[in-house]
């Protein structure tokens, strides 16, 4: 055999050689890549997605400072809070949301029936607040709109049940659909009664309490939250994790059972709200 056969035999298997390294890095990639993303899919409601964070310069906002006209039964500073659950619940949940944010539909969805099944033992209560961050982020009245009408049905009792249907019937970020109040109406025939309740539609259409939305919007840009959804139980923030342990519904749980250890669980039920929404003022107002 020739120097030059042996040579291109040498050549070859050294290619060879290379050809199966480089393969066997590829499949090491390949099974790297497809154990993180089987990771991922188990820890993805727990990062949900990660913050929606919020453009603080593109928010609207009631820049009159006048007098709002408030949804009935709310509760907590200056009246932004949409109360569900008995009152005298010993832990209270306080989340802040904006409707059209998808990282907020993945919490409510993923946690909802945790979360109810804790309202109906008395364990706790939930305070919800409506922040309007995409509309700023993304362009659109999706968020505004959607609030105004969930405010609407707060008036004829039926906040929570619109609230879920809202998120479970949410749209992509990017389309602003919650902006037609028909969609809206026609989402609201999804929960008993709603649809027809005296004065919703006219709320809905009307833009009844768009100055309060655009007040507890500004509540949330001023108030040194990143983003949506913001989620505290007692006051700690617990979204997408508490200390060191993230947030699952069984942690979720046993956080709310370690806080009420010792404590009698709630049974008083909210009052119905009143068919006419109250009024409220700026804070630091005092009342006529």
């Amino acid at each position: 055999m020739s120097e030059k056969n042996r040579e291109e035999k040498r050549s070859a298997r050294e290619r060879l050689q290379q050809e199966r390294a480089a393969d066997r890095t590829r499949e090491k990639r390949r099974r790297t890549l497809v154990v993180s993303a089987a990771v991922v899919g188990v820890l993805g409601l727990v990062a949900v997605v990660g913050l929606v964070v919020a453009n603080v310069g593109k928010d609207k906002a009631d820049s009159a400072g006048g007098p709002v006209s408030a949804p009935s039964g709310l509760t907590g500073k200056d009246a932004l809070a949409i109360p569900v659950g008995a009152t005298d619940a010993p832990s209270t949940l306080t989340v802040w949301e904006d409707f059209r944010c998808p990282a907020c539909a993945q919490f409510e969805n993923g946690f909802r029936s945790t979360i109810q099944e804790l309202e109906k033992a008395g364990e706790l209560k939930v305070e919800y607040h409506l922040a309007t961050i995409i509309d700023g982020n993304m362009g659109g009245t999706g968020s505004l709109r959607a609030a105004n009408a969930a405010a609407c049905a707060q008036d004829a009792g039926q906040f929570a049940p619109y609230h879920d249907v809202l998120y479970q019937n949410q749209p992509a970020e990017t389309d602003d659909a919650f902006a037609k109040n028909s969609h809206l109406l026609d989402l609201a025939g999804k929960v008993d009664g709603l649809e027809s309740a005296p004065g919703f539609r006219e709320c809905v259409d009307g833009g009844k309490h768009d100055d309060w939305v655009n007040k507890s919007a500004e509540a949330f840009r001023t108030g040194g939250f990143s983003g949506t959804p913001t989620v505290l139980l007692n006051g700690e923030s617990v979204f997408p994790k508490k200390g060191n342990e993230n947030i699952t519904p069984d942690s979720l749980k046993k956080w709310v059972r370690e806080a009420n250890k010792g404590k009698k669980a709630g049974s008083t039920t909210p009052s119905a709200p009143s068919s006419i929404p109250v009024e409220s003022t700026p804070a630091g107002t005092p009342p006529a």
